[in-house]
């Protein structure tokens, strides 16, 4: 069990807050929490369904039965018990449809909230009535850890072993990691997590740790709010990013032992912005390569949802999902349209900001190792409280790439087309391919790699040079906004070269 859920729950009912909301799937996780809470601090505890009614804690005595079943009577019963008590009410909050139910309810929310008795609403997706809603206070059930799935993973594995030898070849240091592995997962979903590790080879081993990666990655798919990369399909190259390179060589001692001892914090994040095509996106995923770590994407079009609370709702569970990737690198491509959303708040009812300061609570109080990379294109809508010193780790401007910049993005994007660029001469791509960004490059590559095989003719330097010269560039096509934008990305952030 999680002590500092424990202490957060038990705080909550000597607070004297009469509802307590815990949206989970995870009942018995809530049911082993509150009955330790009832017990430490001698409350009376009860837990209620619509088919058992009433029952007592330990013990499972039921407590009138014929009356509890009833949602109003169940709330006009407990109103009339004296004695201090914690009621945990399971999938209750549907059942809050009528003004009979929702009156009673808010009587008995009164009453509690003169002495230490406390409500427990579970269920998932709760919405409670307006009228209910400033009596309730929310609780967030942490996703078990290392400790908590410590004792679930000896459990699973005496179960497996009694129907067959499935020997554990994981020391110490193995058995955390894949602890880690597993950690994000409810608890049955761990236990199907292990189980499935064990029984696809008889045997749990250090290969296992991936397949418990496989099945957060599953969970990720499914909720949809993000896109995962495992480490192992990242092949991105990046050419220059030469003080980025540097930087990130030093950033990655920052979650070393040596400087947890030093009490330095690991580092937060990185903030790129620059000009479009320029190699920001593929810089996030380059840093996930160079670290070795999953990468997870964040879309801002997956957040936003028309429906009040949702939208903020969409973002904390997305970033407790990236948490339980850690360590991971956390990808949010345009970041200016997924935090400044509805500029003042005025157009959005205050989503935008909402979720922007929300944003900003977490990236300074984060525990988990997850590194954020955020990039931008857009520097007007950038927020002046997001780009302030002491958000990111360093924000860096990424320009049009150099010329060598230029030589080292053909023969990246050459290579992957098998082709060798030494083949290649280098001085009039370079001299076509002024003022164009990496992507742009790329199309070129590719536009000249589909006429060679449509003529079925080799690529040569003259198909490439004729491919540059009839692309119109974005610094040219918008002149005047990119070069705005590079004198302020020259004058204010460190570049990226």
């Amino acid at each position: 069990m999680n002590p500092t859920s424990l202490h957060d729950l038990k705080t909550l009912i000597l607070s004297f807050h009469p509802v307590i909301v815990v949206d989970t799937v995870e009942e018995d996780r809530v049911e082993a929490l509150v009955a330790a809470a009832a017990r430490e601090l001698s409350l009376t505890h009860y837990t209620w369904s619509v088919n058992r009614g009433l029952e007592e804690v330990p013990g499972q005595k039921r407590v009138a039965a014929q009356w509890t079943q009833s949602p109003l009577e169940l709330l006009a019963h407990i109103e009339g018990m004296t004695i201090e008590a914690v009621y945990h009410l399971r999938d209750f909050a549907r059942h809050l449809d009528t003004p009979q139910v929702v009156r009673q309810f808010r009587d008995l929310a009164k009453t509690f909230a003169e002495r230490h008795s406390t409500v427990i609403l579970t269920g998932r997706n709760i919405e409670l009535p307006p009228e209910i809603e400033h009596h309730a206070v929310s609780f967030e059930l942490r996703m078990p850890g290392r400790d908590e799935l410590r004792p679930v993973l000896r459990s699973v594995l005496r179960s497996l072993q009694e129907r067959s030898r499935a020997p554990v070849e994981l020391s110490d240091e193995e058995t955390d990691r894949f602890l880690d592995a597993l950690s994000g997962l409810t608890v049955n979903q761990a236990r199907q997590a292990i189980a499935r590790a064990v029984l696809d080879d008889q045997r749990l081993d250090v290969r296992d740790i991936a397949v418990a990666l496989e099945r957060k990655a599953d969970i990720l798919r499914r909720e949809g709010l993000l896109e995962y990369y495992p480490a192992e399909d990242n092949e991105f190259e990046l050419g220059g990013f030469g003080r980025l390179k540097q930087w990130l060589a030093r950033a990655e001692t920052g979650f070393s032992e040596q400087a947890r001892e030093l009490n330095l914090a690991p580092p937060r994040g990185i903030l790129l912005v620059g000009v479009q095509g320029c190699g920001k996106s593929l810089a996030a995923k380059w840093v996930a390569r160079r670290w070795n770590l999953p990468l997870v994407k964040l879309d801002a079009g997956r957040l936003y949802d028309k429906y009040i609370g949702e939208t903020e709702k969409n973002f904390r569970r997305a970033v407790a999902l990236a948490e339980s990737m850690a360590p991971c690198v956390l990808w949010m491509d345009e970041i200016e349209k997924a935090l400044a959303q509805g500029g003042s708040g005025s157009e959005d009812g205050g989503v935008g900001r909402r979720v922007f300061g929300a944003f900003l609570t977490w990236l300074q109080e984060k525990r988990a190792d997850v590194f954020v990379v955020a990039t931008a294109n857009d520097l007007t809508r950038l927020p002046p409280e997001l780009i302030r010193k002491g958000r990111f780790d360093e924000i860096f401007f990424v320009d049009l790439p150099t010329v060598e910049e230029r030589e080292a993005i053909f023969r990246i994007h050459l290579s992957r087309r098998r082709q060798d660029p030494t083949g290649f001469e280098m001085a009039p791509l370079l001299g076509a391919s002024e003022g164009f960004s990496g992507a742009e490059i790329e199309q070129a590559v590719v536009s000249a790699s589909y006429r060679a095989l449509h003529e079925e003719v080799a690529l040569d330097t003259a198909l490439l040079v004729g491919e540059l010269n009839a692309t119109v560039p974005l610094s040219v096509s918008r002149l005047e906004e990119i070069e705005a934008l590079r004198r302020t990305g020259r004058e204010r952030f460190v570049p990226v070269s």
